[in-house]
């Protein structure tokens, strides 16, 4: 397993200097930047390459993350839009091919966050899954891993359980589409979160931890001894990415709905020392 965090740790706005992030998630001891996708798109060819050739120096690799808007929503019943998701989600691929990006995660079945103005699930998934077979083809051109993350209800209504994420893939029937699970999610939606972890078993592709209120790991309730256990279980090799959100505020505030402080009031000094600690938590529960 290889261990990253999402830069917006430290921000509350989708956007930020991946330089900076590269050299901090380096120093603290992490194996992955994880990025927002979209950035990609309006990154210059000059940008892209320095920030891979960063990368390369301080040894870790950077993951992609999207959450596409609704005018990119691949399981729109507007054929225009449909095709314009496909589009966005395949032009990223392309500049994660230059960066040497390799994982894409996120829900890239639909958009996000949903309105739940369409509740029409059944049709939504078959249109779903066609965009992922046609966005997949791109995917394996460019031996890019698409992970299609499941979310909580208050979320998506498309895909909210390890189990509804298995059948998706089994559908889609490509080997470089498969699933994201988040520890925060789960706690929400699943029975227990070791067993939804076994049940993903080898389509499980990637996986974004955090604590059920979204902190860092090891300071809520969540047991990380036994999502380890399961993890090692189902033979996992993949990323492990922390994406805590704790800070009030911005754009990511308002969507992940941070309503409070998470944080405690910590400077920066504190916030570094609190994810090397979550880091730490993770290596020693997830690593036999």
């Amino acid at each position: 397993m290889k261990f990253g965090t999402l830069y917006a740790y430290w921000t509350n706005e989708w956007s930020g200097d991946y330089l900076h992030y590269a050299k901090k998630v380096a120093d603290i001891g992490f194996d992955i930047l994880e990025i927002s996708a979209g950035d990609l798109l309006t990154m210059s060819e000059s940008e892209i390459d320095e920030l891979k050739a960063l990368a390369s120096d301080l040894g870790i690799t950077i993951s992609s993350n999207i959450g596409p808007p609704k005018k990119y929503d691949v399981a729109s019943s507007d054929e225009s839009v449909r095709k314009a998701g496909i589009g966005f989600l395949n032009d990223i691929m392309q500049r994660m091919a230059r960066l040497g990006s390799n994982s894409l995660v996120g829900v890239m079945y639909t958009y996000w966050p949903n309105d739940f103005t369409d509740l029409d699930k059944p049709a939504q998934w078959a249109r779903g899954v066609e965009s992922a077979k046609e966005m997949g083809k791109t995917a394996q051109d460019l031996g890019i891993i698409m992970s299609m993350e499941v979310v909580n209800r208050f979320e998506t209504l498309i895909l909210n359980t390890a189990q509804e994420g298995v059948r998706f893939c089994e559908e889609v029937d490509n080997s470089n589409v498969n699933l994201l699970l988040d520890t925060f999610h789960m706690n929400i939606e699943e029975d227990s979160i070791p067993d939804a972890i076994r049940e993903a078993g080898d389509w499980l592709g990637a996986l974004h931890v955090g604590e059920g209120n979204r902190k860092v790991p090891g300071q809520g309730h969540l047991p990380w001894g036994e999502i380890g256990k399961a993890l090692r279980d189902i033979n996992y090799r993949g990323n492990v990415v922390m994406e805590p959100f704790v800070l009030q505020g911005g754009k990511v505030g308002s969507d992940i709905k941070v309503w409070r402080d998470l944080s405690d009031g910590a400077n920066a000094e504190e916030m570094d020392r609190a994810i090397r600690e979550g880091l730490n938590v993770l290596r020693s529960n997830f690593l036999a």
